[in-house]
């Protein structure tokens, strides 16, 4: 089961409202600059019975995007509004997204265009017991390289996924199931869908976010939870050796949740499935 709601807007580029329609009907023109450029924001909201997981901090990351792409600031009513009409018209019973997007538009017209799209997704489960194999990938940039070049927009949730989509599949042709970026001059930085989360006793590490890397809603919200379990949690500069010295690593992102890392680049890694449920179960409790 799928669902699709519209955006309506304004001359001056703000969302007015929605409308739900068909799925599988056509949609888009053939000009809209989401296709043709990629040129555009999106964040993407797990629900879990049909609820919400952590929305106000994606709506806070997506108004975050449309600043860095000059975009215009958007009434979150009217998109909070578009999700839940969505997330209500799918089966609650089984875990599910849903995606808002936010384009430039008609190329030519000067107006956005918008749409969240729901649907079901598959189980993670296994993940959850069994963790993923991981590859380190290196970016290509420094670690400065948000502060020397912001036009790359390294931090805002794009559409432009071509790279994120190939190292997905540089990570299959390494017998791996996903990817941690690494800088140029050797530090993490993130997954393409996820954040990195590393334990070393009770101490909680990241990668900082002004390394260029999307601020992670589900690390955030762990984070929180975390601080009130007694760990100590940071934002770092860390390396490859961080990671291969710490004693639980972690992807974590909205949909999938909670991945343990078995493995970095063929060398086996702890899966701490204790922290592990834990994680995700706070994570679940979080739908309203």
């Amino acid at each position: 089961m799928t669902a699709l709601a519209l955006l309506t807007f304004g001359e001056d580029g703000v969302a007015t409202g929605h409308r739900l329609v068909d799925p599988d009907s056509p949609a888009l023109a053939i000009t809209e600059l989401a296709a043709t450029r990629g040129d555009g924001i999106f964040e993407t909201v797990g629900l879990v019975g049909g609820r919400t997981l952590k929305l106000d901090r994606h709506l806070a990351r997506f108004s975050s995007s449309a600043r860095m792409l000059d975009l215009p600031a958007q009434d979150l009513a009217v998109w909070r509004a578009a999700l839940r009409d969505v997330a209500a018209s799918l089966d609650p019973g089984r875990a599910s997204y849903v995606k808002l997007v936010l384009s430039r538009g008609v190329e030519g017209s000067g107006i956005p265009t918008g749409w969240a799209f729901g649907t079901a997704h598959e189980s993670y489960d296994d993940v959850h017991r069994d963790g993923v194999r991981v590859t380190l990938l290196d970016r290509g940039y420094p670690h400065d390289v948000a502060q020397t070049s912001p036009w790359l927009l390294q931090g805002a949730k794009t559409l432009s996924y071509a790279v994120n989509r190939a190292a997905y599949r540089e990570a299959a042709r390494r017998d791996a199931d996903d990817v941690i970026f690494t800088t140029s001059d050797g530090y993490l930085l993130e997954g393409p869908t996820s954040t990195i989360i590393l334990r070393s006793g009770r101490t909680l590490r990241t990668s900082r976010t002004d390394l260029g890397i999307l601020a992670g809603t589900t690390q955030a919200e762990l984070f929180d939870w975390a601080a009130t379990q007694g760990y100590t949690c940071t934002y770092d500069l860390l390396t490859p050796g961080d990671l291969a010295d710490a004693q639980a690593a972690w992807l974590v992102s909205s949909v999938r949740l909670c991945a343990p890392v078995r493995s970095v680049d063929g060398a086996a890694k702890t899966v701490d499935a204790d922290l592990t449920a834990a994680f995700n179960a706070h994570l679940r409790s979080l739908a309203g």
